[in-house]
């Protein structure tokens, strides 16, 4: 004999999958952080000398949602060390230029570029907006395990808004403080004067990790 299953039950077990669904989510699709990079404390492990002018660099800063926009966005975000103990003073972008070690050019992108390509989206939590009708549902059953009554609470009301919200306020945080350290070591156009060493960001257009040096004239 073939059982049937009561709706109402069926319905409790599909709400129960859909929360579960929701709980997973955002935990996996919070907003993150930013961790400040802090060009001149990093251990440089990668360098390159001309002449009496020395390059230090260092890819793989960026971690969670911003090293994903890295990839996405076919952007890297390096950090520099130029020690200038040549006889003159450089200027960057302009008598030292950066290229690969292969001889090719590297196309360095403005500050500003660089924030708009590896930013967070506020507005990508709007979603959570979407789970605003959710309503949490209980049931009681008798003493004969019968089911007498189903009441629900709008949990959504408090769950969508909350999420959206608290996300789009940590994105904010988070790229303030990404815009701030890319302004304060934006290195280009920056003189290096003779004998002077100098920090700095700057964003590229690249898949790759290749060997970076600079061209001095």
């Amino acid at each position: 004999m073939q059982t049937t299953i009561n709706p109402k039950i069926k319905r409790m077990k599909l709400i129960k999958i859909t929360l579960l669904s929701i709980a997973i989510s955002t935990l996996t699709n919070c907003a993150s952080g930013y961790k400040l990079i802090e060009p001149k404390s990093i251990n440089y492990v990668s360098s390159n000398e001309t002449g009496d002018v020395k390059l230090e660099y260092k890819y793989d800063l960026l971690d969670k949602k911003y090293a994903k926009k890295e990839f996405s966005k076919g952007v890297k975000l390096v950090a520099l060390k130029i020690t200038n103990d040549s006889d003159k003073d450089l200027t960057f972008g302009k008598d030292a230029k950066l290229a690969y070690k292969n001889g090719n050019d590297v196309y360095v992108m403005d500050t500003e570029s660089v924030f708009s390509s590896l930013k967070q989206s506020a507005a990508s939590y709007l979603w959570y907006l979407l789970l605003t009708p959710v309503n949490l549902y209980t049931t009681t059953t008798d003493s004969n395990g019968f089911q007498e009554n189903t009441s629900s609470t709008p949990i959504g009301i408090v769950l969508g808004p909350g999420l959206a919200g608290g996300n789009m306020i940590a994105v904010g945080s988070a790229n303030k403080k990404f815009s701030s350290e890319l302004l304060s070591y934006n290195i280009n156009g920056t003189l290096i004067k003779k004998g002077e060493t100098k920090y700095g960001l700057i964003g590229i257009r690249t898949n790759s990790f290749e060997s970076l040096k600079l061209n001095i004239e």
